[in-house]
């Protein structure tokens, strides 16, 4: 079930990504009476899923979920259709068209994304509003098990200060300032240190078999005992919370771990919290160190209720949610030209970390939440918008580039330029595309 919710996630936001941006590219060519001749979501590859010819223009859903396309009459596109482009220019086809006219054309899939995202944004800030972390608020400070960190001094229990300069007010600002840091200040037992990170950080997290980083400290609260486990007839109950063993107070999670580590193949005394009272209960330890307890499984703002940190919740008008939607906005922009340039510096090693479809499907929660589905689809409007923008023949980016060109020096290049750079365009393209979905598949063999 948690397949069919991810995939149906994945492929809703694919879909309206492509069609939108497709839509972009559409609405413009038929203002200045371009033929547009297929509008497809998906590619038809020797056959369609369905297809409907209405006007001048074919309609339809391809088979192959990699993208969509216009076919724009005229244009030197991926469909390389040499026989038209060979025929004299009819004023219904794109290289006919001024070129101020084919730019806006090019543009309009880009600026539908970024249109898109804001838009979601704005929606988003209105209806959700803004729910974060107080970091001050933190009890207990981060769990660290990545030996990555570890190794580099992170220990659990740190409160995070700073990222580079930057003060970390709320915990959301943790993940999204770790990208390109140089150095983490921490508190620990009241002082503080800084720590320092390698230039390949990123490329050595990629490529590391646990990929945690900084993980909120929870206590062991009981979701569900397993119909395997030695415990499978004790007196416990969903919500109860394991305070101590064998009079040992563990606050949290990890520390309940290293405790039972102690007890293999033994009987532990534990003292649990339920419903405000303790009781003390008897516990099998197997012999991996494991309770066969299953944790968690309640609201976030239990957890918030219980005392182990503090929620900020910020809601806003409409009126208000035009600003903090387009502060989110350039934000997502920024953060993202930021993550190309560490993927284009290869001492960064962050290549390592660049991901296909199974990367964008991993991102998709198990359970839907239309909160999680729109901020993802919002964050990827603008994924490919960038991409789109980069001057490579083939991309958006890559026709605008000439365009540009055509406009300042008023020479228009050749068609068989125009030919043989999207041919190179093409395969820059598929090296990119089999670079990413190569790195999921190595992830998936190695971890």
């Amino acid at each position: 079930m948690e397949f069919v919710i991810k995939v149906s996630q994945f492929l809703l936001s694919l879909s309206l990504l492509i069609v939108l941006h497709e839509l972009g590219h559409f609405i413009p060519a038929r203002l200045f009476k371009t033929r547009v001749e297929k509008f497809y979501l998906f590619f038809d590859i020797k056959y369609s899923l369905f297809k409907k010819k209405i006007g001048d223009t074919v309609y339809g859903i391809g088979w192959l979920p990699l993208g969509g396309y216009v076919k724009i009459a005229g244009m030197i596109d991926e469909s390389m259709d040499k026989e038209q482009m060979a025929l004299p220019p009819q004023p219904w086809e794109f290289r006919s068209k001024p070129a101020w006219q084919r730019l806006i054309i090019m543009l309009g899939g880009v600026t539908v994304n970024f249109i898109l995202a804001y838009l979601i944004y704005v929606f988003m800030s209105f209806g959700y509003g803004d729910t974060d972390i107080a970091t001050k608020s933190i009890k207990g400070g981060y769990l660290i098990d990545n030996p990555l960190l570890t190794d580099l001094g992170f220990k659990t229990g740190d409160h995070i200060v700073q990222i580079n300069d930057t003060e970390v007010i709320n915990e959301s600002e943790v993940r999204a300032n770790l990208i390109g840091a140089q150095k983490i200040t921490v508190e620990r037992e009241g002082e503080e240190k800084t720590i320092a990170l390698p230039e390949d950080f990123l490329g050595q997290l990629s490529t590391s078999k646990n990929r945690r980083l900084f993980e909120l400290r929870l206590p062991f609260l009981v979701s569900k005992v397993s119909d395997t486990s030695l415990n499978k007839s004790a007196d416990l109950k969903k919500g109860d919370i394991i305070k101590t063993v064998e009079g040992q107070s563990v606050e949290y999670f990890d520390q309940v771990q290293d405790v039972l580590q102690s007890f293999k193949g033994q009987t532990v005394s534990a003292e649990i919290l339920r419903d405000g009272q303790t009781k003390v209960i008897d516990l099998q330890v197997d012999d991996n160190g494991l309770l066969g307890i299953e944790t968690g499984g309640v609201p976030f703002n239990t957890y918030a209720e219980l005392g182990y940190f503090d929620i900020v919740k910020k809601e806003y008008t409409l009126g208000e949610s035009f600003a903090v939607g387009y502060d989110k906005f350039t934000s997502q922009i920024t953060g993202y030209f930021t993550q190309l340039k560490l993927i284009f510096s290869p001492s960064t090693g962050a290549y390592k970390g660049v991901g296909g479809f199974k990367a964008i499907y991993d991102v998709f929660p198990s359970v839907w939440s239309w909160e999680y589905f729109w901020g993802i689809t919002a964050f990827l409007s603008i994924m490919l918008a960038v991409l789109n923008l980069l001057p490579i023949p083939a991309l958006d980016g890559g026709h605008v580039m000439f365009l540009l060109y055509e406009i300042v020096s008023g020479r228009k290049p050749s068609e068989k330029f125009l030919e043989r750079a999207q041919v190179i365009g093409f395969m820059i393209i598929i090296m990119l595309v089999l670079f990413a979905n190569g790195n999921d598949i190595f992830k998936a063999i190695t971890d």
